[in-house]
Protein backbone atom coordinates (compact mmCIF):
# COMPACT_ATOMS: atom_id res chain seq x y z
CA UNK A 1 0.00 0.00 0.00
CA UNK A 2 1.96 3.09 -1.39
CA UNK A 3 0.91 6.82 -0.50
CA UNK A 4 -0.68 8.72 -2.93
CA UNK A 5 0.79 12.08 -1.56
CA UNK A 6 3.55 12.76 0.89
CA UNK A 7 2.98 14.79 3.98
CA UNK A 8 5.66 17.56 5.31
CA UNK A 9 6.77 15.43 8.34
CA UNK A 10 7.61 13.16 5.36
CA UNK A 11 9.66 15.67 3.69
CA UNK A 12 11.42 16.15 6.97
CA UNK A 13 12.28 12.64 7.33
CA UNK A 14 13.40 12.45 3.71
CA UNK A 15 15.31 15.13 4.35
CA UNK A 16 17.00 13.34 7.35
CA UNK A 17 17.76 10.08 5.55
CA UNK A 18 19.56 12.00 2.74
CA UNK A 19 21.85 13.17 5.68
CA UNK A 20 24.09 10.31 6.19
CA UNK A 21 24.35 9.59 2.11
CA UNK A 22 26.13 12.82 1.92
CA UNK A 23 27.84 12.84 4.81
CA UNK A 24 29.27 9.67 4.33
CA UNK A 25 30.06 9.82 0.51
CA UNK A 26 31.22 13.92 0.46
CA UNK A 27 32.58 14.16 3.70
CA UNK A 28 34.39 11.45 4.99
CA UNK A 29 31.96 10.22 7.78
CA UNK A 30 32.59 6.80 9.00
CA UNK A 31 29.56 4.71 8.05
CA UNK A 32 29.92 2.39 11.05
CA UNK A 33 29.49 5.75 13.04
CA UNK A 34 26.44 5.79 11.09
CA UNK A 35 25.28 2.51 11.19
CA UNK A 36 25.21 2.93 15.18
CA UNK A 37 23.35 6.33 14.70
CA UNK A 38 20.51 3.70 12.81
CA UNK A 39 20.33 1.18 15.74
CA UNK A 40 19.84 4.03 17.83
CA UNK A 41 17.19 6.41 15.67
CA UNK A 42 14.98 2.74 16.38
CA UNK A 43 14.78 3.56 19.95
CA UNK A 44 14.30 6.75 19.52
CA UNK A 45 11.37 5.93 17.35
CA UNK A 46 10.10 3.82 20.79
CA UNK A 47 10.32 7.18 23.06
CA UNK A 48 8.10 9.14 20.59
CA UNK A 49 5.70 6.71 20.12
CA UNK A 50 5.57 6.22 23.92
CA UNK A 51 5.08 9.63 24.41
CA UNK A 52 2.07 9.47 21.78
CA UNK A 53 0.66 7.16 24.33
CA UNK A 54 1.17 8.71 27.74
CA UNK A 55 -0.61 11.86 25.61
CA UNK A 56 -3.25 9.69 24.89
CA UNK A 57 -3.55 8.30 28.38
CA UNK A 58 -3.26 11.39 29.83
CA UNK A 59 -6.67 12.93 27.67
CA UNK A 60 -8.83 9.41 27.63
CA UNK A 61 -7.43 7.24 30.15
CA UNK A 62 -7.78 3.96 28.76
CA UNK A 63 -8.97 2.29 25.41
CA UNK A 64 -9.74 -1.00 24.31
CA UNK A 65 -7.85 -3.84 24.29
CA UNK A 66 -8.18 -6.74 21.99
CA UNK A 67 -7.44 -10.18 22.40
CA UNK A 68 -8.09 -13.63 21.07
CA UNK A 69 -11.62 -12.30 19.48
CA UNK A 70 -12.16 -10.68 22.67
CA UNK A 71 -12.31 -6.93 24.14
CA UNK A 72 -12.09 -5.36 27.36
CA UNK A 73 -11.02 -1.82 28.62
CA UNK A 74 -7.58 -1.06 29.96
CA UNK A 75 -5.62 1.46 31.48
CA UNK A 76 -3.50 3.51 29.13
CA UNK A 77 -0.35 2.52 31.71
CA UNK A 78 -0.98 -1.09 30.82
CA UNK A 79 -0.92 -0.22 27.07
CA UNK A 80 2.60 1.74 27.83
CA UNK A 81 4.52 -1.13 29.95
CA UNK A 82 3.72 -3.78 27.30
CA UNK A 83 4.90 -1.79 24.36
CA UNK A 84 8.11 -0.73 26.78
CA UNK A 85 8.90 -4.22 27.85
CA UNK A 86 7.99 -6.06 24.62
CA UNK A 87 9.61 -3.13 22.04
CA UNK A 88 12.55 -3.06 24.16
CA UNK A 89 13.05 -6.40 24.17
CA UNK A 90 13.07 -6.69 20.59
CA UNK A 91 15.26 -2.99 20.00
CA UNK A 92 17.80 -4.84 22.36
CA UNK A 93 17.91 -8.24 20.57
CA UNK A 94 18.01 -6.50 17.14
CA UNK A 95 20.96 -3.44 18.33
CA UNK A 96 23.21 -6.01 19.91
CA UNK A 97 23.00 -8.34 17.20
CA UNK A 98 23.99 -5.85 14.46
CA UNK A 99 26.59 -4.60 16.37
CA UNK A 100 28.71 -7.86 16.69
CA UNK A 101 27.09 -8.71 12.98
CA UNK A 102 28.95 -5.70 11.42
CA UNK A 103 32.13 -6.03 13.18
CA UNK A 104 31.43 -2.66 15.57
CA UNK A 105 31.73 -5.20 18.59
CA UNK A 106 34.54 -6.29 17.59
CA UNK A 107 36.24 -2.25 16.61
CA UNK A 108 35.17 -1.07 20.33
CA UNK A 109 35.72 -4.65 22.10
CA UNK A 110 32.39 -4.52 23.25
CA UNK A 111 29.97 -7.23 24.10
CA UNK A 112 26.47 -8.02 23.18
CA UNK A 113 24.50 -5.28 25.36
CA UNK A 114 27.48 -2.76 26.12
CA UNK A 115 26.25 -0.62 23.17
CA UNK A 116 23.11 0.36 25.24
CA UNK A 117 25.18 1.32 28.61
CA UNK A 118 27.82 3.29 27.04
CA UNK A 119 26.86 4.42 23.45
CA UNK A 120 27.69 7.97 23.88
CA UNK A 121 31.20 7.26 23.90
CA UNK A 122 30.88 5.55 20.70
CA UNK A 123 29.73 8.73 18.78
CA UNK A 124 31.71 10.59 17.10
CA UNK A 125 30.83 14.59 16.35
CA UNK A 126 28.97 13.93 12.89
CA UNK A 127 27.38 11.26 14.50
CA UNK A 128 25.40 13.54 16.18
CA UNK A 129 24.41 15.68 13.82
CA UNK A 130 22.50 12.96 12.15
CA UNK A 131 21.18 12.11 15.65
CA UNK A 132 20.00 15.39 15.73
CA UNK A 133 18.62 15.25 12.75
CA UNK A 134 16.35 12.27 13.16
CA UNK A 135 15.43 14.09 16.32
CA UNK A 136 14.13 16.90 14.73
CA UNK A 137 12.28 14.67 12.28
CA UNK A 138 10.39 12.74 14.64
CA UNK A 139 10.21 15.39 16.28
CA UNK A 140 8.16 17.52 13.74
CA UNK A 141 5.98 14.82 12.55
CA UNK A 142 4.87 14.08 16.64
CA UNK A 143 3.53 17.99 16.81
CA UNK A 144 2.45 18.24 13.47
CA UNK A 145 0.81 15.45 12.61
CA UNK A 146 -0.01 14.16 16.00
CA UNK A 147 -0.60 17.04 18.58
CA UNK A 148 -1.63 19.60 16.06
CA UNK A 149 -4.77 17.63 14.54
CA UNK A 150 -5.89 16.40 17.82
CA UNK A 151 -5.06 13.07 16.68
CA UNK A 152 -4.79 11.68 20.76
CA UNK A 153 -8.18 12.46 21.00
CA UNK A 154 -9.37 9.27 18.83
CA UNK A 155 -6.60 7.29 17.66
CA UNK A 156 -6.71 3.54 19.06
CA UNK A 157 -3.78 2.96 22.04
CA UNK A 158 -3.43 -0.49 20.29
CA UNK A 159 -2.97 1.36 16.52
CA UNK A 160 -0.01 3.06 18.31
CA UNK A 161 1.53 0.27 20.17
CA UNK A 162 2.26 -2.05 16.91
CA UNK A 163 2.91 1.48 14.83
CA UNK A 164 7.17 0.62 14.71
CA UNK A 165 7.30 -2.93 14.20
CA UNK A 166 6.92 -2.79 10.54
CA UNK A 167 10.20 -0.63 10.70
CA UNK A 168 11.66 -2.75 13.15
CA UNK A 169 10.91 -5.44 10.40
CA UNK A 170 12.39 -4.08 7.69
CA UNK A 171 15.25 -2.47 9.29
CA UNK A 172 16.34 -5.78 10.63
CA UNK A 173 16.22 -7.37 7.12
CA UNK A 174 18.26 -4.31 5.66
CA UNK A 175 21.16 -4.28 8.07
CA UNK A 176 21.69 -7.82 8.14
CA UNK A 177 22.13 -7.92 4.61
CA UNK A 178 23.83 -4.21 4.13
CA UNK A 179 26.25 -5.41 7.07
CA UNK A 180 28.12 -7.59 5.08
CA UNK A 181 29.21 -4.45 3.01
CA UNK A 182 30.93 -3.23 6.67
CA UNK A 183 32.84 -6.15 7.04
CA UNK A 184 34.19 -6.38 3.94
CA UNK A 185 34.83 -2.56 3.76
CA UNK A 186 32.20 -1.00 1.46
CA UNK A 187 30.98 1.04 3.97
CA UNK A 188 29.39 4.19 1.30
CA UNK A 189 28.36 1.25 -0.90
CA UNK A 190 26.20 -0.27 2.46
CA UNK A 191 24.83 3.73 3.40
CA UNK A 192 23.59 3.99 0.19
CA UNK A 193 21.28 0.97 -0.34
CA UNK A 194 20.47 1.35 3.04
CA UNK A 195 19.22 4.63 3.14
CA UNK A 196 17.17 4.13 -0.53
CA UNK A 197 15.68 1.15 1.05
CA UNK A 198 14.77 3.05 4.33
CA UNK A 199 13.41 6.07 2.75
CA UNK A 200 11.10 4.21 0.71
CA UNK A 201 9.86 1.76 3.08
CA UNK A 202 9.69 4.85 5.87
CA UNK A 203 8.33 7.54 3.33
CA UNK A 204 6.66 5.81 1.04
CA UNK A 205 4.55 3.04 2.31
CA UNK A 206 1.46 3.63 4.30
CA UNK A 207 1.65 1.98 7.44
CA UNK A 208 -0.80 3.59 9.17
CA UNK A 209 -2.79 2.51 6.38
CA UNK A 210 -2.08 -1.26 6.38
CA UNK A 211 -2.61 -1.19 10.26
CA UNK A 212 -6.42 0.78 9.95
CA UNK A 213 -7.21 -2.19 8.08
CA UNK A 214 -5.40 -4.72 10.35
CA UNK A 215 -7.49 -3.07 13.89
CA UNK A 216 -10.61 -3.14 11.67
CA UNK A 217 -10.59 -6.84 11.11
CA UNK A 218 -9.78 -6.86 14.95
CA UNK A 219 -12.61 -5.23 15.81
CA UNK A 220 -15.06 -7.03 13.63
CA UNK A 221 -13.87 -10.04 14.77
CA UNK A 222 -14.13 -9.19 18.31
CA UNK A 223 -17.94 -7.96 17.37
CA UNK A 224 -17.42 -4.26 17.80
CA UNK A 225 -19.23 -2.34 14.51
Amino acid sequence: MIKKSLTQSDYFLFAANLIPIIGSWFFGWDPKQIFMVYALETVIIGIFNLLKMAVVTVVRGSDTWYNEGSRTQKSGIFFMLFFLVHYGMFVAIQTGMFVQVSGIGKDFHIGFFDFFLNWPQYLGKDAWYMLAGFFISYGFSFLWNFIRPGQYRTVSLTLLMFQPYMRIFIQQVTVILGSMFLVFGAGKIFILVFAAAKTFFEVYVNYEGILNKTMAEMQKKSGQE
